[in-house]
């Protein structure tokens, strides 16, 4: 038996006995899920993060992540008790030993050295864009050079976070072959090859935060490895805790697909809020227009205005792809444009706020605005890219004395202001000179808003008319 099929065949059969050592890079709101997915399907996982709060948190069974409830994360939380996985005490560390050797649960921690007995692990840490739009790939380099010095024959190595097309094979392989920093495997041979000595795949994460119908358990994944080896063993895994798998042909495939999936979104709620505009310089209703044109059972599908776009994905996912493109001297005009639109909303929704106003014979300059709903979308408490962030901003720069409402965000920062949120809502209300609805939580009554607000612009079509 080959070598390759030597490591290829001890890590599935560790695979398909549960038995493999899962190690989850990143433990934000795609890693934890992802972590407590894998504990509950069997498998030993070990969540590293270098926020010793977090650690310290997912150890103390507490979530942070809205859609991981703290009794389910503690539900998997290995037996601190025993002193299994205890890294402190030093416990589990002799001789190679691993932390949660039979013990099929999940521990936290901040040391990276726990992958030198880990048969797999899967990256998710953050890849924003800097502020020229370009992708920050630092957290992934700083992730991968820690893989890479523990890497180890028949180990493999999944990468997570959204980025650009190529970045698995051009940018984390290098790093991972290189090994720098890392002890003699083997026979003495620091080198190890893909596909043969150890295994490499991405699988974009799809994660919705909020949602209670597509989990990480039923949500389709898409895989591609480097190799049909390689392939292989990411399929196996994530079929040990995921319902469905979706082979293709590469890495870069997986990471298209993902980019194509957001792209396709920022698109077309582009071009519904540029409808909206159309729909207001022509008179009409533009919630009318949208609901009537999704009656049409085939060919069309609804997208519906709003205030612009928010959350990790959509915001920012497109703008790897352009990035990419420009490389390869490729103009990409649709996710520009689509960019441009969607980005100018919350200034088109402030002049709303500004029309309003002079209605009833007031300046924005003193007038008290509440923003109601700060979250990027419903029922969660993400605020990452939210467009009332830049709503809030821009009526602070016309003068507005501006406060906020939001049951599920009691305080934000941005661009060095910080607010605290109103508590009393009926009495914010009541004090509003105007009040502008971004985000649609459904705890608010709308019914009670809309007889409460003396005047009131409304980003999503909820309140009654």
């Amino acid at each position: 038996m080959s070598q390759t099929m030597t490591e290829q065949h001890t890590l599935l059969v560790k695979i398909h006995a549960h038995t493999a050592q899962v190690a989850i890079i990143g433990l934000g709101y795609v890693g934890l899920p992802l972590a407590v997915a894998f504990a509950e399907a069997g498998f030993p996982v070990i969540g590293i993060d270098v926020d010793a709060s977090k650690v310290d948190a997912i150890n103390a069974g507490h979530s942070y992540i809205s859609d991981i409830s703290s009794a389910r994360l503690a539900a998997v939380i290995g037996d601190r008790r025993s002193g299994v996985g205890d890294w402190g005490s030093g416990i589990g560390k002799q001789a190679g030993q691993s932390p949660v050797a039979n013990l099929r649960s999940l521990i936290a921690t901040t040391d990276y050295a726990v992958l030198a007995t880990c048969d797999a692990a899967i990256i998710c840490v953050p890849t924003p864009l800097n502020k020229t739009r370009d992708p920050d790939v630092r957290y992934l380099i700083a992730a991968g050079e820690s893989v890479a010095r523990y890497l180890h024959p028949g180990m493999l190595v999944v990468l997570e976070s959204t980025t650009y097309p190529g970045t698995t094979e051009e940018l984390l392989l290098p790093i991972l072959q290189r090994g720098e920093g890392r002890k003699t495997v083997g026979d003495g041979n620091l080198t190890l090859s893909p596909g043969q000595d150890f295994f490499l795949a991405f699988s974009p994460e799809r994660i919705d935060p909020g949602r209670t119908d597509w989990m990480v358990e039923n949500t389709p994944k898409v895989v591609g490895g480097l190799t049909p080896a390689c392939l292989e063993a990411a399929t196996a895994l994530y079929r040990g805790a995921i319902q469905t798998i979706v082979p293709v042909s590469s890495p870069a495939a997986a990471e298209m697909t993902k980019l194509l999936e957001n792209t396709f979104r920022a698109v077309n709620i582009a071009l519904v809020n540029e409808v909206a505009i159309m729909c207001d310089k022509l008179g009409l209703d533009v919630w009318e227009v949208v609901n009537a044109a999704a009656t049409k059972p085939y060919g069309y599908m609804k997208f519906t205005p709003g205030p612009g776009v928010g959350g990790h994905c959509i915001p920012l996912d497109p703008h790897y792809l352009s990035w990419k493109l420009k490389t390869l001297n490729y103009n990409a005009r649709f996710i520009q444009l689509a960019g441009e639109i969607n980005s100018d909303m919350p200034r088109y929704w402030v002049e709303k706020v500004q029309d309003a106003l002079n209605e009833v014979g007031k300046a924005v300059k003193g007038s008290r605005v509440l923003v109601l709903g700060v979250a990027y979308k419903k029922d969660i408490d993400d605020v990452r890219e939210s467009p009332a962030l830049d709503v809030i901003e821009l009526l602070h720069q016309k003068g507005a004395d501006v406060q906020y409402h939001d049951p599920y965000v009691p305080t934000i920062h941005h661009n060095g202001f910080a607010m605290t949120g109103e508590l009393d809502l009926d009495t914010a209300l009541a004090a509003a000179d105007c009040v502008v609805v971004v985000t649609d939580h459904s705890c608010y009554d709308w019914a009670a808003v809309a007889r409460l607000a003396r005047c009131a612009v409304d980003t999503r079509s909820v309140l009654p008319t």
